[in-house]
């Protein structure tokens, strides 16, 4: 089931053309888009299918590709509009039947290739919520076509898969929003623009942690063959990784198989371990606040067995990223100057997830594995235990903690002070003025961020997507880099803009993946 990701891609994106047309009536909406168009000059580039900003509250039409999982959420944050597809590799699973009986309009697929050659002209945008290494093959997919894409993080499963969604999403101007959902906070933006703006002055250090995995992960690849189910399309489950023999579960009435419908994530031809599941969620406010770009180091120490096949039970990683410059909007710009420059000094990034080997726990593993207790007593004195997801910032002029794994939530220790204070609460935060838009919209984080990007599409404003795919994209480079960390057992020396591993040749298989024969990014 699809839950939750290069062969022979081309350099050069193939290029523009005016976008298709939607149903509205079709004939008529084509004629109406025909005249509107002649009338403004143009039609703008990478507009989708229903010409937006000129009926604001037009339905859109949205196909979703993964239907289960996360794929449940996404599909529902977009109820408001016209879910006109659902597509997954399992029409047996639970979430199959309670689709396609709250969605009874909607043509169900198994291959988007098939819905896409089927149902092209009458889709505007695409959800996205299937395993980490199909993501890039469907997004791109979708963007070729014009459609806007809403896809789950990490964004995709190698770098070069990022670098060229970024590329794709920016030369054909497409909305796009990545699902980390705690972009959608007011906490989490009030920290990215007060820690900008000198909260806690120049940050040397950051320290974040996860309690994933709690999937199986240091397995080796079983051995044997079972039957494929006779409701799963096992080729398209593939996808473009190699091609393995499907085991179902270990135990006779389980439910959750070696690798579908949950536990592909420890595997690494398919997911991107605990680092990929949850750095673009717990980096978010570090990556944004700090304006951390390209690493120029990166070492990883795994917990008990690495392999080949999978991820191990634990990690601790290191990213060292040189000195850097943001921008942050002028409160009054005028005509020569409309932002200011920041100047960050190097920092060094650690992450760490899992804990030390234990096969009776969940996950495989103690759940130890967090920042050294000499920079966690004032947690613990806060909270009376150490959380066991988390982000702590060390600045020159303090400290600023985040207990969740969203950044929706902080607390703030200025230098001098003997405790945290929850931002709410502490007198420093009323000299920062709110500069970052927030997010109007109602409902919950993953209604709030859908409706994001709906609004946007619209709107036709790639630009009002807080983790549009040139934010998102930058943030899943940095994460999937202590991916390749652990798979080739070294540090890696970075070269960002040439995307190569200077000192580790062994790296570019895991930068670029050979994709199986017949799929590619579009």
């Amino acid at each position: 089931m699809y839950h939750g990701r290069v062969s022979k891609p081309t350099e050069t994106l193939p290029a523009l053309q005016v976008p298709e047309t939607a149903e509205l009536s079709r004939v008529d909406r084509r004629e109406f888009i025909k005249t509107t168009s002649l009338a403004a000059g143009a039609l703008a580039f990478g507009s989708p299918a229903l010409l937006r900003g000129q009926n604001l509250n037009s339905k859109l039409n949205i196909a979703c590709i993964g239907i289960g999982g996360k794929g449940r959420s996404d599909t529902d944050a977009c109820a408001g509009e016209n879910i006109v597809a659902l597509c997954d590799v399992d029409s047996g699973s639970v979430a199959y039947e309670t689709q396609t009986q709250k969605y009874p309009s909607a043509k169900f697929y198994k291959d988007f290739r098939e819905m896409f050659d089927q149902m092209g002209d009458r889709v505007d945008a695409v959800t996205i919520s299937t395993p980490d290494h199909m993501h890039a093959i469907a997004a791109s997919m979708a963007m070729k076509r014009k459609k806007a894409v809403f896809c789950q993080k990490p964004l995709t499963q190698t770098i070069y898969e990022a670098r060229y969604l970024r590329k794709m999403a920016h030369e054909r101007k497409i909305v796009t929003q990545m699902g980390n959902q705690g972009s959608a906070s007011d906490g989490l933006r009030r920290a990215v623009e007060t820690i900008q703006d000198g909260l806690i002055g120049q940050v040397h250090e950051v320290h974040v942690w996860t309690n994933r995995p709690i999937w199986p992960q240091a397995m080796d690849r079983p051995a044997g063959e079972d039957p494929v189910p006779a409701s799963l399309d096992w080729d398209m489950w593939i996808g473009p990784a190699p091609m393995r023999p499907y085991k179902g579960s270990r135990e006779p009435k389980g439910r959750d198989g070696i690798y579908e419908p949950f536990n592909w994530r420890g595997w690494q031809d398919f997911g991107t371990g605990a680092l990929g599941d949850m750095a673009c969620h717990t980096v978010n406010v570090p990556f944004r606040a700090l304006d951390l770009g390209y690493p120029t180091e990166i070492e990883a120490m795994p917990f008990g067995k690495m392999n080949k096949e999978s991820y191990p039970v634990g990690s601790k990683i290191r990213f060292a990223f040189p000195k850097r410059k943001g921008h942050i909007p002028l409160e009054h710009p005028h005509l020569f100057h409309h932002d200011r420059k920041i100047e960050h000094d190097p920092v060094t990034l650690f992450w760490y997830d899992g804990g030390q080997p234990n096969p009776a726990l969940r996950g495989g593993h103690d759940l130890t594995n967090k920042p050294p207790v000499e920079l966690t007593a004032d947690i613990l004195a806060l909270q009376g235990k150490i959380p066991d997801s988390g982000c702590l910032m060390i600045g020159d002029g303090g400290t600023v903690f985040s207990p969740d794994d969203y950044g929706t939530n902080f607390f703030i220790k200025l230098k001098g002070e003997e405790k945290f204070v929850n931002y709410l609460k502490h007198p420093a935060m009323a000299q920062y003025p709110e500069r970052i838009p927030r997010n109007p919209h109602p409902g919950n984080l993953v209604q709030a961020h859908a409706l994001e990007w709906i609004t946007a599409i619209k709107e036709n404003k790639p630009e009002m997507c807080y983790s549009r795919f040139d934010v998102g994209a930058r943030l899943t480079e940095i994460m999937l880099l202590g991916c390749v960390s652990l798979r080739t057992g070294q540090k890696i020396e970075w070269d960002g803009p040439k995307m190569v591993a200077k000192n580790c040749p062994q790296a570019a298989p895991f930068i670029r993946r050979q994709d199986r024969s017949g799929w590619a990014l579009s």
